[in-house]
């Protein structure tokens, strides 16, 4: 892939060509890029968490390359379930070879159709690759990034081969959303989206759901302390929070700026603490399946070491697992105890009343028994009322350790990653044996604006806060540890403000209030085995298409915020990585 400047643009006979030049390595001018594979016929069933059937796609089209999991995964995800016109028409526009046009619904053809043969979902893998590629590349051409129609159709042509052969895969969203107009004319009513019209560079308001996609894998929001009145609120979190998951995407925010528990409100009493409103946001994000789907909301939340509720946060998530246990525990002993007693009560043969202990010897050792284990007497009382009115048995929900189940959904805590901000200072602080001081939010406010050092709320040793840390990420597997002094120091953007957060998966560290989307290549493929050699100028050319797809993707999206589309407009933020990279050296020997 090359670019030249030369008189004669990709769409304009008058303006200086700056497009890029595309070169073809996996493909060939005038053939189909699908006609390269082999194509398989396959029936998937998507069943909910507790196995009951939610959808089926039967005859669904796949490469061969799609058999098994791929192929369930792809069609489960990705493939769009319904809204698809059965009957599309070209809408030309200006400059746009008709190749490239987008398509919407023919109302008229429509009509001719049973209602319910009108609108269909996507069966085919050539549907879904196209209107991904489509998209991209009707974007690009609008927007002058490719030299001529020539490079415009080599680079559809090309990503379609590296989508449909597994060489590389975008982010969730992007299979999710972009498209969706394009190629079908699906709109959907506006959410509140924002973006930057790339031609004017002013930010505007989305008049629909899927004109402008949403195909940022990974957010950073921030957070303030205000509980309404703004974007920026924690009940404005939410529902930014919201728009992520619907549309796929995961976030991230860094919630240290809330008040601590008992912390002075401004209209007089006390705040209810941090976890009081996590709670919330985690409520809120297990309510939601991603992009429609089955995937499950993705979420960080993240807290400076020196909050005043940093134990409590730490001791969350271990602390509502150990409510699961005792669920599980307490439901299957409550079950246990009924079914005991209730045999003891209707195995009785004696002559006495089979509901007195002082007559049936087993009911007082079968009470005795759930009453020591804690079952409270209300219960054992209740089972007696239901004997007495015939019940011969009596049956609980008793619960699982299955994160998927009823046990776990009680609780909370359980829709996030959960990490901790740990700066230099604490592990001086820890290196020493010294104490670590926490402070109130109000307090650390008032210092800042009257300039003077703020007063700890509270100290405590930093062996003891470490330990607690250790502790709950062995027995739970979080909090995770971002060391906020090293992360700035590699900022690559200090100017732009510092970093105090990450996406749910970590890998994005970046300014409040933006995004990043991402693809991954898959370095197996381009390994010869038979020859032992990998092929470094398809890798390169696969990386430079990628990196046009990331910046197209930029220019095309919509966000949840203004701030968040005017940064993330700005900065570009991409994320292009690998993967496979431990099959490649197993096969490299």
């Amino acid at each position: 892939m090359q670019t030249r400047t030369e008189k004669g643009g990709a769409n304009s006979d008058d303006s200086v060509g700056t497009g890029l030049v595309i070169e073809r390595r996996f493909t060939a001018v005038g053939e189909d890029p699908f006609d390269q594979f082999e194509w398989i016929e396959m029936d998937v069933e998507i069943r909910n968490a507790d196995g009951s059937l939610a959808h089926r796609i039967d005859e669904v089209r796949l490469p061969s390359g799609y058999s098994g999991v791929p192929g369930k995964v792809l069609a489960q995800k990705y493939l769009r379930k319904a809204g698809v016109p059965a009957i599309l028409r070209k809408v030309a526009e200006e400059g746009v070879p008709e190749w490239l046009q987008r398509s919407e619904p023919d109302h008229e053809k429509l009509q001719t159709l049973e209602p319910n043969q009108r609108y269909i979902g996507e069966s085919h893998g050539r549907e879904l690759f196209r209107r991904l590629a489509g998209t991209w590349t009707y974007w690009g051409w609008k927007h002058g990034y490719f030299e001529a129609e020539a490079d415009a159709r080599a680079y559809f042509d090309e990503m379609c081969f590296l989508i449909a052969s597994q060489r590389s895969a975008p982010n969730s969203p992007q299979w999710f959303n972009t498209g969706l107009h394009w190629a079908y004319g699906i709109e959907g009513p506006a959410q509140g989206h924002r973006y930057i019209d790339p031609t004017t560079g002013e930010l505007m308001t989305s008049t629909n759901a899927y004109e402008h996609p949403q195909p940022h894998a990974c957010f950073i929001q921030s957070v303030s302390d205000s509980l309404v009145g703004g974007n920026d609120s924690i009940m404005g979190l939410w529902n930014r929070e919201a728009l992520l998951f619907k549309y796929g995407s995961g976030t991230g925010s860094n919630f240290s700026n809330i008040r601590g528990s008992g912390e002075p409100l401004s209209g007089g009493g006390t705040s209810s603490g941090l976890l009081s409103f996590l709670k919330i946001g985690d409520r809120a994000a297990g309510a939601i399946k991603s992009g429609g789907t089955t995937r499950r909301a993705a979420k960080m939340v993240t807290l400076d070491l020196d909050h005043p509720d940093i134990e409590e946060y730490i001791d969350w998530k271990l602390s509502e697992e150990e409510k699961v246990s005792a669920l599980v525990i307490g439901s299957n002993l409550l079950q246990g105890h009924a079914n005991a007693i209730m045999e003891a009560i209707w195995s009785y043969d004696g002559s006495g009343n089979k509901l007195d202990v002082n007559d049936n010897s087993s009911l007082r050792t079968a009470a005795a028994k759930a009453l020591r284990d804690h079952v409270p007497n209300s219960h054992v009382k209740r089972f007696l009322d239901l004997a007495d009115q015939g019940w011969k048995s009596i049956q609980f929900d008793t619960l699982d350790t299955d994160w998927q189940g009823e046990g776990y959904g009680t609780v909370s805590g359980q829709n996030s990653n959960n990490s901790v901000r740990v700066p230099n200072s604490f592990m001086d602080a820890l290196e020493n044996d010294g104490t670590w001081n926490l402070y109130h939010r109000t307090e650390l406010k008032s210092a800042g604006e009257e300039g003077r050092e703020p007063s700890p709320c509270r100290s405590m040793p930093a062996k003891e806060l470490w330990n607690k840390v250790a502790y709950t990420a062995w027995a739970c597997a979080d909090p995770g540890v971002q060391f906020d002094t090293t992360i700035n120091e590699w900022h690559t953007c200090p100017e732009g403000g510092r970093i105090n957060g990450s996406n749910p998966c970590s890998e994005y560290m970046f300014l409040d209030d933006t995004a990043c989307n991402l693809a991954s290549i898959n370095l197996l493929h381009y390994f010869d085995t038979g020859a032992q050699k990998f092929d470094i100028a398809s890798f390169q050319h696969s990386v430079r298409l990628w990196t046009i797809t990331l910046e197209v993707s930029v220019l095309m999206a919509q966000f949840p915020s203004e701030e968040i589309a005017r940064k993330s407009y700005e900065y570009r933020t991409l994320g292009l990585g690998y993967c496979n990279l431990g099959s490649l050296l197993m096969h490299m020997g």
